[in-house]
């Protein structure tokens, strides 16, 4: 803000600076000029050019003092949208599209940085010029002063007209360019389906149409801020003529110099641009304030999975995990509608594995992400080792629990980076400055792939220092799902929660990775969610969610025998796992097309 200050100071003695410059002009005629006096005249020229340079050092100290800070306002403001939305919970992400929060994070703090740099220094120091340039005015002639600033009062009616039009214009148009960031992030990342099925006209026209609309709301900009600008550049020019005429006549009449008239238009002259430039500033300033608008938008969203005032400290847990009377519904759920989660009570025991099964829809993944709080439960509560998860930090908890997911999501980093997220004391800075760390880091990173038969990360062309690419899409899905494995073991985890992540491996693959995981489960409490037959073989005991509630709990051979729901929906397993056999026949690890084409028969 000081610096923002400053800039205006410079900016405001530059304009008064060269307000100056006609008080000398006048001096010049009716002085040296009027009495024929040249060596009188070279002086008072090079005062004017004393002015000129003072007033051209004045304009760069002016940007040279704002350039650095309001860069640095944008940083710490785009630093704090990105913290935010880290801290948002994942019912905000599942109701904002992301180009949505592209464009407030470039484009919007880019605008408000301009604008804190460039237009508001512009407009309250172009108005302060104003009323110093009509005080200058009026003490020269208040006659002509009079009618000069006359002139300018349509402008003030018409801003305020122009305001309240361009800005819902302003809204608009950014909301629109958000849409469009969107629609493209969507083709990029679904550039597969779209090539697969065909669509990418299809996906042309969605994208002209959106544009379109945007051009449209663009143009309706352009013609409001047209419209004003034929009001600044007229009402000035009929305002400089009609003081020229009365000021000729003046002149005269002998009751003003020839200096003082030279004085005046040269005033005048000064004050054309502070004038001309409210509109553009007007605009800008709307802009500005849309944006501002946006980005609070998103820094005042209420989170309501927040951490405890007074949280409890645990040391590593036994692991017991309690669905205790667990109800959830999501957010936008007609309230006609019964819970999604109608009343989940379940027990995990230390260490053991539990499958988690039940018809598409029944609330298994809503289920697991209650655990590490991705979502919070609408009544009940999720205990660990008897404590309430909301009455520990989140940070915390989700260091006592790992996830993951079907979908499994890479970053643009290295393998090794991927791996070890879950494991911050493995940082980069922490393996360098300790040899030590380095050495455990790899250890981890090696059981971990072992464990997730991710050992063709090795042979990567850089190894496990190979950048995998935007989303990992570089590797095959089973590659990828071994990968989003690995890092849930790496974290070595008092609670394990997987959310079916061998979809994509072939039936041998998955054998092996089962094999090696019974390793970890031994110890580890684990809630698996199932949708293959051979997956619910890894777990000690099975749950079925049906309805909202888990209506049976036992051994696999035991909820056969007894359960008719189970036994249809491990039939629907099997009859899922025979359609997928064909694309699944060689056992050997294979390239990226066959884990591919498992998962696609799946489905």
């Amino acid at each position: 803000m000081p610096a923002i200050v400053a800039s205006m100071v410079a900016y405001l003695c530059a304009q008064l600076v060269a307000l100056v410059i006609p008080q000398v002009l006048e001096q010049i005629v009716d002085g040296p000029l009027a009495d024929g006096e040249r060596d009188a005249i070279v002086p008072l020229a090079l005062l004017v050019f004393g002015l000129g340079v003072a007033e051209a050092g004045m304009f760069a100290l002016r940007r040279w003092l704002v350039i650095g800070p309001t860069t640095r306002v944008e940083a710490r403001m785009r630093n704090a949208l990105y913290a935010r939305l880290q801290d948002l919970p994942v019912s905000f992400h599942d109701r904002w599209p992301s180009g949505q929060l592209l464009s407030r994070a470039v484009s919007d703090l880019g605008l408000i940085r301009r604008w804190l740099a460039f237009g508001l220094i512009l407009l309250v120091g172009n108005l302060l010029v104003l009323v110093a340039g009509a005080v200058i005015l009026i003490s020269m002639n208040w006659l002509l002063g009079v009618i000069f600033f006359a002139c300018a009062l349509p402008l003030w009616i018409v801003g305020y007209r122009f305001e309240g039009r361009y800005s819902e214009v302003a809204r608009r148009s950014q909301d629109q360019s958000g849409d469009l960031a969107t629609m493209v992030e969507e083709s990029v990342h679904g550039i597969r389906v779209l090539k697969a099925f065909g669509r990418g006209k299809h996906a042309l026209r969605s994208f002209r149409e959106q544009a379109e609309s945007l051009r449209s709301t663009e143009i309706e900009k352009a013609r409001l801020d047209a419209s004003i600008w034929v009001w600044l550049l007229i009402v000035p020019a009929v305002a400089v003529s009609i003081c020229l005429v009365l000021g000729v006549w003046l002149a005269a009449q002998g009751q003003l110099s020839v200096g003082e008239l030279v004085a005046f238009f040269a005033t005048a002259a000064v004050l054309a641009w502070p004038i001309e430039s409210i509109g553009f500033l007007l605009a800008f300033s709307l802009d500005a304030r849309t944006a501002t608008d946006r980005f609070f938008d998103v820094m005042d969203t209420e989170n309501d999975i927040t951490d405890p005032e007074r949280p409890d400290a645990v040391e590593r847990p036994r692991g017991e995990l309690v669905f205790a009377d667990v109800h959830f519904r999501y957010q936008d759920a007609p309230s006609r509608h019964a819970d999604l989660l109608d009343g989940v009570d379940l027990v995990v025991r230390p260490g053991e594995t539990m499958a988690l099964v039940g018809l598409t829809g029944s609330g298994k993944t809503t289920m697991t992400a209650l655990v590490s709080r991705l979502y919070d439960v609408t009544a009940g509560a999720v205990r660990i080792d008897g404590m309430d998860v909301r009455a520990l930090t989140r940070e915390e908890l989700r260091t006592h629990v790992a996830m993951a997911f079907e979908d499994a999501t890479l970053f643009s980093a290295s393998v090794r980076e991927n791996v070890l997220l879950g494991r911050p004391e493995f940082g980069r800075e922490a393996v360098e400055a300790d040899p030590g760390v380095g050495a455990e880091a790899e250890r981890v990173l090696d059981e971990a792939l072992r464990i997730a038969q991710a050992g063709f990360a090795y042979d990567l062309p850089d190894g496990v220092d190979t950048k995998v690419g935007e989303e990992g899409m570089s590797l095959s899905g089973g590659q990828r799902q071994r990968l989003a494995l690995a890092r849930a073991v790496a974290a070595s985890p008092s609670v394990l929660v997987l959310d079916d992540p061998l979809s994509a491996l072939d039936v041998a693959t998955e054998a092996r990775v089962e094999e090696e995981l019974r390793t970890v489960l031994a110890e580890t409490t684990a809630l698996i969610v199932a949708h293959r037959p051979s997956t619910v073989m890894l777990a000690d005991r099975v749950a079925l969610l049906e309805d909202g509630r888990i209506t049976a709990v036992g051994a696999h051979s035991d909820l056969l025998r007894e359960s008719d729901h189970y036994r249809f929906v491990i039939s629907s397993l099997e009859a899922e796992e025979r359609g997928a056999g064909a694309a699944a026949s060689d056992p050997v690890d294979r390239e990226p097309d066959a884990a591919d084409d498992r998962k696609e028969a799946t489905r």
